[in-house]
């Protein structure tokens, strides 16, 4: 892939939020989940857990949990991005809560580009009650949610959002 290519790849993905029914399979799933795992992290730690959601009543839960967000509920699967701040921690102390965040992130946007290039639709969702989400998953207290990644079939949006350009983002030497 050459440059331009990989900027059109870069280009054409865009958050969709309906989805049709069809399950994603274990291929795809594993996929998914093998890119993430290539993803850089501080110190190599990898500092990030997922959980992943196919089952109808836990995505309801999750869906009720990120305030009725419907395409959280539609959606075939849910990778449930979480932050696990004692594998960082251990090696960098309090600093590691934030290197955690960033590998999670990171991962996340590699489970996103990924599904991408299967030919998936996805939506980031970060707007949720992480208590609830924690509740929702037993998740241990040194795992914190950040990223309801929602990922299946459907159909693109009809339009694009815009995008700033990139030279609005960009502060040379000083802000």
């Amino acid at each position: 892939m050459d440059s331009s290519e990989f900027f059109g790849f870069l280009a054409a993905r865009s958050s969709v939020r309906e989805y049709d029914s069809t399950p994603i399979t274990e291929s795809e799933i594993n996929y998914i989940l093998s890119c993430a795992s290539t993803a850089p992290s501080a110190g190599n730690l990898e500092a990030w857990d997922v959980v992943v959601v196919t089952d109808e009543d836990m995505r309801l839960a999750l869906s009720d949990a990120a305030f009725g967000q419907v395409h959280v509920e539609k959606a075939p699967i849910i990778f449930v991005a979480c932050a696990n701040y004692v594998r960082s921690m251990s090696r960098y102390g309090e600093r590691g809560i934030l290197y955690a965040v960033q590998d999670t992130t990171i991962a996340c946007t590699y489970m996103m580009l990924a599904a991408h290039a299967r030919g998936l639709y996805s939506c980031w969702t970060g707007a949720f009650d992480e208590d609830e989400v924690r509740t929702v998953l037993d998740l241990p207290q040194h795992i914190r949610p950040l990223v309801l990644l929602t990922v299946g079939r459907g159909r693109s949006p009809a339009m694009r959002a815009e995008r700033m350009p990139a030279e609005e983002h960009v502060h040379n030497e000083i802000w």
